[in-house]
């Protein structure tokens, strides 16, 4: 089964002979070292200061997601989420869940998200911003620089979940005057699922979450942080994943953040071409490198179901009013060009027969 999905993506042959290993303990010096050095790369991968904070979480994105939320805002603080699909919407759950007080910029599946949007709710006395810089089930991908600029002009922070634009769109955690960042393993660093990266600005760490109580054990940022001194992690974490995130930032320090969106987007934009070329329909909004929305409606499920069945590739279906209108193809981890070329020849047959 060849893998077009967004996450888990097509892991290296480095990755997997790391996950074929025995696990070693991990209370060690040893595995201190890496973690510390996860911190250092991890930064650097995103342009953070050596002041933010790094967490290193054992939990899928959405826990990262909730973790953020916890520790960072209080029943005091009124937050403004972006909610442009499902995984916006799960901002908003979160919020919901733990009764804090939060608004929505509402957007409909094709609407591109403007300043326009954002105006109503200027100078309203908002603490924050909470967004998914791709909304990953439409692949959307919002302009950050808009987003920042309202942020500091409404003295907010900005909390990003940059899981599925991580090493595939332009991130700058400094440029951008971003407070918190989330990442998670399966994505771009082409890893097992289960484990995710939080950064937080020295502001916000200082501000905010030194003094908010999280109301949460496992997910508590203090503990997280505190043991990150000693190169540790409070609770046992996930020691393998742990290991090849090491071997992927190196990778990717080996070849250069720049150059690898760089990649992504060439892959993504000659996908695109080829594929309108093909009749394939590509929607029109700002789209993220890290994935290509194919408009299938509304035999989007069967088109799905026909590749997987048929020859074996996997892409991204969707869910819920989006069933039978999109699949979502992935142009991260190990995939080439070639890849692609197999997938059009058969979207293009599967797609005769519906």
């Amino acid at each position: 089964m060849k893998l077009f999905t967004i996450g888990p993506v097509e892991m290296f042959p480095e990755t997997l002979a790391i996950n074929a290993e025995q696990l070693p303990y991990f209370r060690t010096p040893e595995f201190s070292e890496i973690m510390l050095e996860n911190e250092v790369l991890f930064r650097e991968s995103i342009c953070a200061s050596r002041n933010d904070k790094v967490v290193f979480l054992t939990t899928s994105g959405t826990g990262a997601m909730e973790a953020a939320v916890i520790n960072c805002f209080t029943s005091n603080d009124r937050l403004l989420v972006i909610n442009g699909g499902s995984f916006g919407e799960r901002f908003g759950e979160i919020c919901r869940i733990h009764k804090l007080l939060y608004d929505e910029v509402h957007l409909p599946f094709g609407e591109k998200l403007t300043r326009e949007n954002l105006e109503p709710y200027y100078k309203k006395g908002y603490k924050g911003l909470l967004v998914n810089l791709h909304e990953t089930s439409t692949g959307q991908l919002y302009d950050i620089g808009m987003l920042a600029e309202f942020c500091r002009e409404n003295d907010m922070y900005l909390i990003v979940d940059a899981i599925g634009a991580y090493g595939a769109d332009e991130i700058d955690f400094k440029k951008y005057g971003i407070d918190v960042l989330i990442v998670s393993s399966q994505k771009a660093l082409a890893l097992a699922p289960g484990a995710a990266v939080v950064v937080i600005s020295e502001r916000i760490y200082r501000d905010k979450v030194t003094v908010t109580e999280s109301g949460c054990l496992y997910l508590d940022f203090k503990q997280h942080i505190d043991n990150m001194e000693r190169g540790q992690t409070p609770f046992t974490p996930a020691v393998g994943i742990f290991l090849s995130l090491n071997q992927r930032l190196k990778q990717i320090h080996n070849i250069g953040m720049k150059q690898m969106i760089k990649e992504v987007k060439e892959l993504a934009l000659k996908f695109r071409r080829e594929a309108e070329e093909k009749g394939v329909k590509v929607p029109e909004y700002p789209l993220s490198n890290a994935l290509t929305p194919i408009i299938a409606e509304p035999y989007a499920e069967e088109l799905y179901l026909g590749l997987k069945a048929e020859y074996g590739l996997m892409v991204t279906p969707n869910g819920g009013e989006l069933r039978q209108v999109l699949v979502r193809i992935g142009h991260l981890g190990n995939v080439r060009w070639e890849d692609y070329e197999e997938l059009l020849e058969a979207m293009c047959e599967v797609k005769k027969r519906l």
